[in-house]
């Protein structure tokens, strides 16, 4: 069995980065190790879980050759609650409905421009296919 314990993102915009994923997450600044407090940076929490964190790269150290990370993906609850956030902040987004799955998907890109992808399943999925007009054919 394998678990994913967390993702590091370094980014040239860590303060707009952290708050994009605070106020779109729900994700909570919790405490990092002392022996790396001097790398500029935060930990950010869902639960007791420091699942998301943010180095400062500030020009330094973004990759320009070679592969990189496509994406991060996060399944969630509150399809309409995530769906106004992203409207009140005016932020760009698309989606992709998996009838077959019975998940809706939403894409959007952090301040940095790492592509993230939020899953929704369940009633969240059956309340996007709704505004859509769409019938789940899974689930």
């Amino acid at each position: 069995m394998i678990e994913l314990d967390h993702v590091t993102l370094r980014t040239a915009h860590l303060a707009a980065t952290r708050q994009f994923f605070i106020d779109l997450f729900d994700l909570e600044e919790g405490e990092r190790p002392l022996e790396i407090q001097q790398i500029p940076g935060h930990w950010l929490y869902s639960g007791d879980a420091p699942v998301v964190h943010l180095i400062g790269s500030y020009g330094r150290g973004t990759p320009i050759d070679g592969e990189i990370i496509d994406h991060i993906a996060f399944r969630r609850r509150g399809y309409h609650d995530f769906i106004a956030r992203l409207k009140a902040r005016r932020l760009p987004y698309s989606c992709m409905s998996l009838k077959g799955l019975a998940e809706h998907r939403v894409f959007l890109r952090a301040p940095g421009g790492q592509l993230i992808e939020t899953v929704f399943s369940g009633e969240d999925a059956r309340r996007a296919f709704d505004d859509l007009g769409l019938e789940p054919t899974y689930g």
